[in-house]
C-alpha cells in the first residue's frame, strides 16, 4: 500500500486548500505538517524540499511536489478528475483559471487592515456577480448538464464550488441571482466524498483567522502591510 499524501503548509486555507478539496473529492486520506515556526520552514529550504523556496508542497509517489497548480493537476489526472480527452482537460483548466482568478481576490483577505477588509469585501462581491459566476451559470444552463465539462464529476467542480462557498462568507445571498448554481451548489455538496468533507471535523480548514495570519506573518517573515485589489 502506497503511503498517504502529506501536505507541508501552515495550519490554514491559503494556497493549500485547493489542494485538501481534491484531495478529499478524490477519497483520498491525507496527512499534514503544520509549519509553526521559522525553524520548520529553514529545515525544508536546507533539506532541498522546496524547489522555488516556497510552499505549499505534498509529498506524493515518491515526489515532493511544489507549485500549487502542478499540484492540483497531478492529483486530478491521478484520480481521473481530469475529463476524458484533451478538449474536455483545455476547458476545465479554462474554468479554473478562471475560479483561480476570483479566489485570488479572496487568499490575502485576512492579511489586510480593517479598512481595505471592507474595500476588498466589495470588490470580491463585485467580481464574483458580474464577471465569474455569469459564466458559469450560463454554461450550466445552456448545456443543461450537472457538471460544468462532460457530465462528469472533475476538478472544475470542486474548485467552484469552493470559490462559491469562499465568496458566500463574505457575502451569503450573493447566489440569489444565480439559480443555476444554487442547483449546482446543493448537487455537489451532496456529493458523499464532498459532503464528508464539508461536515465538522473534516480536514477542511476554517476562515483565517489572527493566529494564522500572525502564523504566516513570523514564519515567512512577512513585514510589509498588504493592499487591497
Amino acid at each position: 500500500m502506497s503511503a498517504k499524501p502529506k501536505l507541508y503548509y501552515f495550519a490554514g486555507r491559503g494556497k493549500m486548500e485547493s489542494i485538501r478539496w481534491l484531495l478529499a473529492a478524490a477519497g483520498v486520506e491525507f496527512e499534514e505538517e503544520f509549519l509553526e515556526t521559522r525553524d520548520q520552514y529553514e529545515k525544508l529550504l536546507q533539506g532541498g524540499c522546496l524547489l522555488f523556496q516556497q510552499v505549499p508542497m505534498v509529498e506524493i509517489d515518491g515526489m515532493k511536489m511544489v507549485q500549487t497548480r502542478a499540484i492540483l493537476s497531478y492529483i486530478a489526472a491521478k484520480y481521473n478528475l481530469y475529463g476524458k480527452d484533451l478538449k474536455e482537460r483545455a476547458l476545465i483548466d479554462m474554468y479554473v483559471g478562471g475560479t483561480d482568478d476570483l479566489m485570488g481576490f479572496i487568499l490575502m483577505f485576512p492579511f489586510l487592515s480593517a479598512e481595505d477588509k471592507e474595500k476588498q469585501r466589495a470588490i470580491i462581491i463585485q467580481k464574483a456577480t458580474s464577471r465569474y459566476f455569469p459564466v458559469y451559470e450560463k454554461v450550466l444552463k445552456d448545456h443543461g448538464q450537472d457538471f460544468l465539462v462532460g457530465n462528469n464529476f472533475s476538478w472544475a467542480d470542486v474548485h467552484l464550488l469552493e470559490a462559491i462557498l469562499m465568496v458566500e462568507e463574505k457575502k451569503s445571498d450573493v447566489l440569489s441571482g444565480f439559480p443555476q448554481l444554487q442547483a449546482f451548489k446543493a448537487r455537489i455538496s451532496s456529493i458523499p466524498t464532498i459532503k464528508k468533507f464539508l461536515e465538522p471535523g473534516s480536514q477542511r480548514k476554517p476562515v483565517p483567522d489572527d493566529k494564522y495570519v500572525e502564523t504566516v506573518r513570523r514564519v515567512l517573515r512577512m513585514y510589509y502591510d498588504v493592499k487591497a485589489n
